[in-house]
C-alpha cells in the first residue's frame, strides 16, 4: 500500500476549472453583458463623490466627500495601476557579471 507521495493520475487535471472559479466567471460575464463591473461601479462612484467634493474652479469644498472618494479611488487603482513585480535582473557588460535581486535594490 502506498503512503504518500507522488501518484499518478492523481490530482485535478491541467485546465480543469473548479466550481467556485466557473460560477464567479458566470457572474462576472453576466454583469458584463449587463454594462456593469465593479471597476464601473467604483469609478462612477468615485466620480460622484469627487464631483459633490470640489466647486467649479476645482477648490475642495467638502472635505467628507473628498475624503470618501479618496477611498474609492484606492479601491479603484489597482485595477487601473497594477504593482510592478520584483524581479531578478542578471547583466553582462563585456565580461562583468551583474546580479540584482530584489534584496540588492533600494525602493
Amino acid at each position: 500500500m502506498a503512503r504518500g507521495g507522488k501518484r499518478p493520475g492523481a490530482g485535478r487535471k491541467p485546465g480543469t476549472v473548479s466550481e467556485a472559479t466557473r460560477r464567479r466567471k458566470e457572474v462576472a460575464e453576466k454583469a458584463l453583458a449587463e454594462g456593469v463591473s465593479p471597476l464601473h461601479v467604483m469609478l462612477t462612484t468615485m466620480r460622484a463623490l469627487w464631483s459633490q467634493a470640489v466647486d467649479d474652479a476645482g477648490n475642495v469644498v467638502n472635505m467628507g466627500k473628498a475624503m470618501q472618494a479618496n477611498i474609492v479611488a484606492k479601491d479603484a487603482a489597482p485595477f487601473l495601476h497594477p504593482k510592478l513585480s520584483a524581479v531578478d535582473a542578471n547583466i553582462d557588460m563585456g565580461g562583468i557579471s551583474i546580479n540584482i535581486t530584489p534584496e540588492d535594490a533600494e525602493l
